[in-house]
């Protein structure tokens, strides 16, 4: 009796002991749990960027060459921020030979149209760089930015773009509707309504390497068929090209996202806000009062057609009180890229 009171006994302290840790181990695991909500921890998975390659074609002239090294800087300078998926840089040169950025700007070289193809038209140039640096060129990415020498990258850009949906500017004179009868020459019924033609140029698109790749010899054999067709070229003037690319896209079923946030353009866009790049394609003249005088010199201008034949100086004078934040914003931009750029000469 005395062994089986002192049995009962060992067995009663042991599952009182049993029970007293798993409370105290469960309330241990309770308040680890508890402690790490409190300081919000959590365990992020790496998230793969998806980089794109920025591209821009230009002649070796100073008007070009100039605008190349701004762009640029501000790209080298902002391509490593937080929100990019700005990977590397190309400027596509169809001058058919190296000149003296090579060394300042990563430089492709490929050749220009034959003699007399182009018509003077020398943007028609563009698809030809374009349909040689994707066949010959070694690109990582697998995306492609289009660039423009005159555009100026404000804020790091993230890839708009998906694998089978491309990124855009709408232009707002690109209207293929307004040209129907002309367009069908080169975009049959089957294919579908002209509505199926994007208001877009080829620049700034982001675009997947594959689809450019596929649009790129359409682009080119668009818009030398349509400089050859007097209508088209009387009715399209000075941006044929750009609804060759359009034309282009449509003909391979491309559709591209329509983002107003990708760029502004100055004068006519009054602020930068959350836009990615400024193109100063336009001429910005003002009175000193800061009234806008487009169509006649200002006593205040910023006009990039004034630097056609060389660079130009460093400091430019800032624009009068009144004037627009986007154009002031321009002018600074160009001031600190001039100031930082190596051996920038006026007038080179």
């Amino acid at each position: 009796m005395g062994c089986e009171s002192l049995f009962y006994s060992l067995v009663l302290t042991l599952t009182v002991a049993l029970i007293t840790y798993n409370i105290i181990t469960t309330t241990s695991v309770v308040h680890q749990k508890d402690d790490l909500e409190d300081t919000d921890l959590i365990i992020k998975m790496p998230v793969e960027r998806r980089l794109f390659h920025t591209a821009l074609t230009a002649t070796d002239s100073s008007y070009n060459r100039w605008q190349c090294r701004v762009m640029y800087y501000w790209h080298k300078k902002l391509s490593n921020k937080p929100g990019s998926d700005m990977g590397g840089f190309t400027r596509v040169l169809h001058s058919g030979a190296p000149d003296n950025l090579m060394d300042e700007i990563p430089t492709f070289v490929v050749n220009p149209l034959p003699l007399g193809l182009d018509q003077g038209y020398i943007v028609l140039n563009r698809p030809w760089a374009f349909v040689q640096w994707l066949q010959q060129a070694d690109i990582e990415e697998e995306y492609i930015l289009m660039a423009e020498p005159d555009h100026i990258i404000v804020k790091p850009i993230p890839n708009l773009a998906t694998e089978h949906l491309p990124a855009a500017f709408p232009f707002f004179y690109i209207t293929p509707e307004k040209y129907e009868k002309v367009i069908r020459k080169f975009f049959p019924k089957d294919k579908g309504p002209v509505s199926n033609i994007d208001p877009v140029g080829n620049s700034p698109v982001i675009i997947s390497k594959a689809s450019l790749k596929k649009i790129a010899p359409t682009w080119l054999n668009v818009s030398l068929i349509m400089k050859n067709d007097p209508e088209a070229d009387k009715a399209f003037g000075w941006v044929l090209e750009m609804y060759g690319y359009a034309i282009a896209s449509a003909l391979h079923g491309v559709r591209h996202a329509l983002r107003k946030d990708f760029m502004i353009q100055p004068p006519w866009d009054l602020e930068v806000a959350e836009k990615f790049i400024i193109h100063y394609t336009y001429g910005c003249d003002y009175d000193m009062k800061g009234k806008l005088t487009y169509g006649k010199i200002g006593e205040w201008r910023f006009d990039k057609r004034s630097y056609d034949k060389g660079a130009p100086p460093r400091n430019l004078s800032l624009p009068p009180p009144g004037v627009p934040e986007s154009v002031v914003t321009l002018v600074k931009m160009v001031n600190e890229a001039t100031s930082n750029i190596p051996n920038w000469q006026a007038g080179e």
